[in-house]
């Protein structure tokens, strides 16, 4: 299949040329960054252009068709197809032709990482990415970076062996500045379903193929800076550019409508603090409850600054609450699922220390704060949020959710119990290997139960035996021995139930509803909140494989529909009616979902 070319000349996409390394942290904090000059690269193809955020950024005309052209082509690869211009090349005096020279600079942020020996953040940030600029559209702003653009200073590999590496040496892999193809397709995919669920996260703009699995990755998302940039500074008690970055990131957020409000002076970072507080301890309840695993730690280096998502390398969404599950990162194992939630506690404290610092100009140590009522409300708005989930799970639109909760908190905390333990059943099999680390298998799919129980109930109108409702939720992954009904487990079937069953009279008494209309609400919105047919971390790796093994006969319009196409099969919001499938599928697409079926119980 062959590119198609489509050309519209009265577009000359001038926007593009806004993006040319210039960024106003530059002038904000000076420490913050390391400048690199960059040239051209040549030699690239593009992959993947997402042409739906880049007319959210303003880059694309709302009108202009989704089929890539010449003039945008050959636009994206003048923007995005560089190289910096390293350590390793100035010191071997490596010269390159004027014309290849990028007339700006291209900052590699610097930022506290876990990997490093240096815990003050001193070595450490983008290792083989570069902030290609920012632009601004419609009240909103767009910070942009690339992977893969070149090995920097701050990589690990500079670190551990105190030399400067050139950009594509074959001899160390991560320090050699190049990205991943592969892993760039997949975040390309994974960003994009996230995004169609409203899930916070960074999206993948353009994808530059330059062979043998190596490309440029270009992410945009409304602000890229993560706790661990202001983590950086406040372990070095820098507390000028501290001050001037949240000076900064306060700021920035005006424009988004939950910091409308946002007071002057000093008030200003109370309120910066609150908004932590109450992203981060949805976030936790968040991953938890749609099994995503995203990686929390302390260095605050794998989330941004309102919780989206960013660094796909490790981010896996799994099909049951594979809990055990961690991620192998060859010098240490990662944060479990459930582990999540004690991270993102501590990177509040964390940031409590800091607005500490800011207002009193005097450092106190960490340990002082653990008692600190930002801290009891964290443990608030994360039991409210779990509470809220799994009424959304059951299928109770938002604001009979909120109803319920206030009027029958007990109730449903009890509900809540009952359905974490059969959540959180694990394999009698015991922990095993995996490709990319650890886990041991969950049993039962709570989702599949949520499905299939309130249309079970309109038609039994009774509660279902041990072995029937234990069948409901079974799995492939469970054993014999796993399915296993003894006394305990026989008290917790009937918690679920008779929880369950009195829920929904609470609920329908409350809105003067049947029980049985109830019912029939609450089935039609589970059975898409809860579709079968999920996608995990597990789909994303065999679909990108697929895509890999015949990337030469997709397009970058083709390979865009087709994520297109699986974002919006994806979709799990029950409020929003999308015709699927407004054509017939095609023969790729059917396969993709015949993947996301076969796998999705998996990490």
């Amino acid at each position: 299949m062959g590119q198609k070319k489509v050309l519209v000349k009265t577009q000359t996409y001038e926007k593009f040329d806004q993006i040319d390394g210039s960024h106003p942290l530059k002038e904000v904090v000076p420490k913050g960054y390391i400048d690199y000059p960059a040239r051209l690269r040549a030699g690239g193809k593009l992959t993947y252009f997402n042409f739906s955020l880049a007319k959210d950024m303003g880059l694309l005309s709302l009108d202009h068709p989704e089929q890539m052209n010449s003039v945008l082509e050959e636009k994206i690869l003048e923007t995005f197809s560089i190289q910096i211009i390293n350590e390793y090349d100035e010191m071997n005096n490596r010269k390159f032709p004027e014309d290849q020279l990028k007339s700006g600079t291209y900052m590699a942020t610097r930022y506290l990482q876990l990997q490093h020996d240096d815990k003050k953040g001193r070595t450490s940030g983008d290792g083989r990415s570069v902030w290609n600029g920012q632009v601004k559209n419609n009240g909103r702003t767009w910070d942009i970076s690339s992977g893969g653009t070149g090995a920097t200073r701050l990589s690990p590999a500079t670190s551990k062996f105190n030399k400067f590496f050139e950009t594509g040496d074959p001899s160390i892999s991560y320090g050699c500045g190049y990205a991943e193809l592969d892993e760039g397709i997949a975040t390309a995919l994974m960003s994009k379903i996230f995004k169609s669920n409203h899930v916070r996260t960074e999206e993948t703009l353009a994808i530059i193929d330059f062979g043998n699995n190596i490309s440029i990755n270009v992410r945009a998302y409304q602000n890229l800076l993560r706790p661990s940039h202001f983590f950086m500074f406040l372990k070095q008690d820098d507390l000028k550019s501290l001050k001037a970055l949240t000076n900064y990131y306060i700021d920035s957020q005006r424009e988004r409508d939950e910091w409308t409000e946002c007071p002057k002076g000093t008030k200003r970072y109370d309120f910066f603090l609150d908004q932590i507080v109450n992203r981060f301890a949805r976030l936790a309840a968040n991953f938890e409850d749609e099994y995503i695993f995203c990686w929390l730690d302390w260095d605050g280096d794998n989330i941004l600054m309102d919780g989206g998502i960013i660094d796909y390398g490790s981010v896996r969404q799994f099909g049951l609450c594979h809990y055990e599950y961690r991620y192998d990162d060859v010098e240490r194992y990662s944060t479990n699922l459930l582990e999540q939630k004690q991270k993102a506690k501590y990177t509040v404290q964390t940031f409590i220390q800091l607005v500490n610092f800011i207002k009193n100009k005097e450092k106190t140590p960490i340990a002082d704060f653990t008692t600190h009522p930002a801290l009891v409300r964290f443990e608030e708005v994360f039991e409210q949020q779990k509470n809220l989930n799994l009424l959304h799970k059951m299928g109770l639109t938002e604001r009979k959710a909120n109803q319920i909760l206030k009027r029958e908190k007990d109730l449903i905390e009890n509900f809540r119990k009952a359905f974490t333990y059969f959540e959180r059943t694990k394999s009698h099999q015991g922990m095993i290997e995996i490709p990319d680390g650890i886990t041991c298998d969950a049993v039962f799919s709570m989702r599949d139960l949520l499905r299939e129980y309130p249309q079970v109930l309109m038609v039994a109108n009774e509660h279902l035996s041990d072995e029937e409702f234990m069948d409901l939720m079974r799995t492939s992954l469970a054993t014999e021995e796993d399915m296993e009904i003894n006394s305990y487990r026989k008290q917790k079937i009937r918690d679920f139930q008779s929880s369950y069953s009195e829920i929904v009279e609470k609920v329908a008494k409350l809105f003067q509803d049947s029980i049985s209309d109830t019912l029939q609400q609450m089935a039609t919105r589970t059975n898409i909140i809860n579709k079968s047919a999920r996608i995990t971390g597990d789909a994303v790796t065999s679909i990108v494989d697929k895509i890999m093994t015949r990337k030469k006969k997709y397009s970058s319009d083709e390979l865009y529909e087709l994520f297109y196409e699986l974002s919006k099969i994806q979709n799990l919001d029950p409020d929003k009616t999308i015709n699927f499938l407004n054509k017939k599928p095609t023969s790729t697409l059917l396969q993709m979902l015949d993947i996301i079926e076969e796998l999705r119980e998996g990490i």
